[in-house]
């Protein structure tokens, strides 16, 4: 008889995006013809910008001829989106060869792919609030996790503890969902210990592009050191609208090694074995991101978000309420008021002024008390929300 994955069963119930669903549902069947207002959501609102759609069809039209027709795409990324890339990171000052650069289907596929690199006895360490993914990756994989606590005595971007051994380090920046960046003293400690133990950081780099104040990093690769010790992963679904297209991309240097074993080449021998690699129609779109016409429309989209950022900041700011994000990424973490618990508040919300967010429960036991904005719905839906909101806690 087939023995399943047993640590199946370690995983607690998904619980959070399910009860989200389940709870908007029975009010909207309850009140029919009400409008929520969907401020918890992470998927974008804007369409896929005009350079982009413009490769998209050229690359379609190339599947029609024999002569520009298409097959299998390179396991590892077609040469012309690995050099487009390349070419992105230089004007930061990184330099990386393609080889370096690895297509995906996605970031938050590749976050749980990549731990095909690591054997089952290393420890992880998540930060908390986080990503629930991570956490499930890794519990699906039968590993140890540690958890590092965060909180607003710290703005939510905690430092290494000596005195902690992780080997796998989860590190997302931006991070999703507090919005919260490290600086870059903050983010080289990080570096700097993971070289000191010899642990590997998974940087969760998604939302890089909502990033303005110049002085914070885009990438751990802007830090000393950083290619001996991290693995960058990348989206375009955030930054480039690529939510329903799927698209991102992993950094593993050639200088990243451990017990002799080379991760760069241990990924060629795992994508080349695992994946036939993305579509050639998918590539096109994404290197149309990194033109000068795609990275201008792209950031004139994210500019419509940083103005949904801004309206939410006012807000909170109008209350008095603490909060943390918004200028540097698409996401706000507010306290919630009246020392309301994360559920209650969210219920409060639905029913009194029909506004959906995201419990900070569901991110982490330190995330109680927390809530989550996203800044990816539509102007017209946060101004309105907003004007809801201040009028509800005023």
């Amino acid at each position: 008889m087939v023995k399943p994955n047993m640590y199946y069963n370690e995983l607690k119930d998904s619980y959070l995006f399910y009860n989200i669903a389940q709870k908007t549902r029975t009010y909207v069947e309850n009140h029919p013809g009400v409008k929520l207002l969907r401020m918890g959501i992470g998927d974008v609102s804007l369409p896929l910008c005009d350079a982009v759609i413009k490769a998209l069809h050229e690359a379609v039209d190339d599947q029609a001829s024999k002569s520009s027709f298409h097959g299998y795409m390179p396991e590892c990324g077609a040469p012309f989106l690995r050099e487009a890339i390349v070419k992105y990171y230089a004007k930061r000052g990184i330099s990386l060869s393609a080889e370096e650069i690895f297509v995906s289907s996605g970031a938050s596929d590749e976050l749980g792919d990549v731990l095909d690199l690591f054997d089952r006895s290393n420890q992880v360490l998540v930060i908390e609030p986080a990503y629930p993914a991570y956490v499930d990756a890794n519990v699906m994989a039968g590993r140890k996790i540690m958890y590092l606590v965060s909180g607003e005595e710290n703005e939510f971007l905690p430092e290494p503890n000596e005195k902690t051994e992780a080997d796998i380090i989860y590190i997302c920046s931006p991070n999703n969902p507090t919005g919260a960046v490290f600086s870059r003293s903050q983010l080289q400690a990080w570096v700097n210990y993971a070289n000191k133990r010899g642990s590997i950081i998974l940087f969760d780099a998604a939302y890089e592009a909502f990033i303005e104040d110049e002085i914070l990093p885009h990438s751990i690769f802007e830090l000393d050191g950083a290619e001996t010790c991290a693995i960058e992963i990348c989206s375009f679904s955030k930054t480039a609208g690529f939510t329903g297209t799927r698209l991102g991309y992993t950094i593993i240097p050639k200088a990243l090694k451990r017990n002799g074993m080379n991760m760069n080449e241990m990924w060629v021998r795992n994508r080349t074995t695992k994946t036939n690699g993305v579509s050639y129609i998918i590539q096109k779109g994404g290197a149309a991101v990194f033109s000068e016409e795609g990275q201008k429309q792209i950031h004139e989209n994210i500019q419509i978000y940083k103005k949904n950022a801004k309206v939410l900041m006012q807000t909170l700011d109008q209350l008095g309420i603490w909060y943390c994000g918004g200028k540097n990424a698409p996401y706000i973490w507010m306290k919630c008021p009246r020392g309301m618990k994360s559920w209650e508040f969210f219920d409060y919300l639905l029913q009194e002024i029909q506004v959906v967010g995201t419990p900070g429960e569901g991110f982490g036991a330190c995330g109680e008390g927390y809530f989550r904005f996203s800044t990816f719905s539509s102007p017209e839906d946060t101004k309105e929300a907003a004007k809801r909101i201040v009028k509800l806690l005023s």
